[in-house]
């Protein structure tokens, strides 16, 4: 018995110490509030200073993107970058995250003195929840604001789309070439 109490106290303090070791290495890759003058890249992306920021929790469409509102042709994807890099340009615009994308682009939430600038684009209509904000698109749906003033394609489909054609042209390219 003696043993296992042992044994069990001994467990507890190596788990503590990873929780601690965990904690320590959570901080250290945390990234403090970034301020300058952001840059929309498109809807949901940002640039300063050479560092590449994608909005966490949000999906804005494509920069080519286009979609239909009252049976007309609107670029969309210009707006919801017009849209962000308004947002961003405001006095107090911060940005702060520790993750990062597949791409290696950092997820960030950015803030200024309205508030949630991530939530806001959703929130207008700008951008689609991703993983957050659902409370915002949902007003956003019934309010009909922005993208659901009309119809449009969820950006993910756009890019999915996009690459399924890409990988058919270089398949194509093969058969031509026979690059196979």
């Amino acid at each position: 018995m003696a043993r296992l109490l042992a044994l069990t106290r001994d467990g507890a303090t190596a788990l503590a110490f990873l929780v601690f070791v965990a904690l320590i290495a959570a901080k250290l890759n945390d990234r403090p509030d970034i301020q300058g003058a952001f840059r929309a890249a498109d809807g949901d992306s940002l640039t300063l200073d050479g560092e590449r920021m994608r909005l966490k929790g949000v999906d804005a469409p494509e920069l080519s993107q286009r979609c239909e509102r009252a049976g007309q042709d609107w670029p969309c994807g210009i707006m919801a970058q017009r849209a962000l890099q308004q947002l961003v340009s405001e006095d107090g615009t911060q940005c702060g995250g520790s993750e990062r994308d597949r791409y290696g682009r950092l997820l960030v939430s950015c803030r200024n003195h309205a508030g949630d600038i991530n939530a806001r684009m959703v929130a207008s209509g700008m951008a689609v929840a991703y993983g957050g904000y659902q409370q915002e698109e949902g007003q956003a749906k019934a309010q009909k604001l922005g993208l659901w003033a009309g119809r449009f394609e969820m950006p993910r489909d756009v890019r999915d789309q996009a690459r399924h054609q890409s990988f058919g042209l270089q398949r194509l390219i093969g058969e031509w070439t026979g690059w196979e």
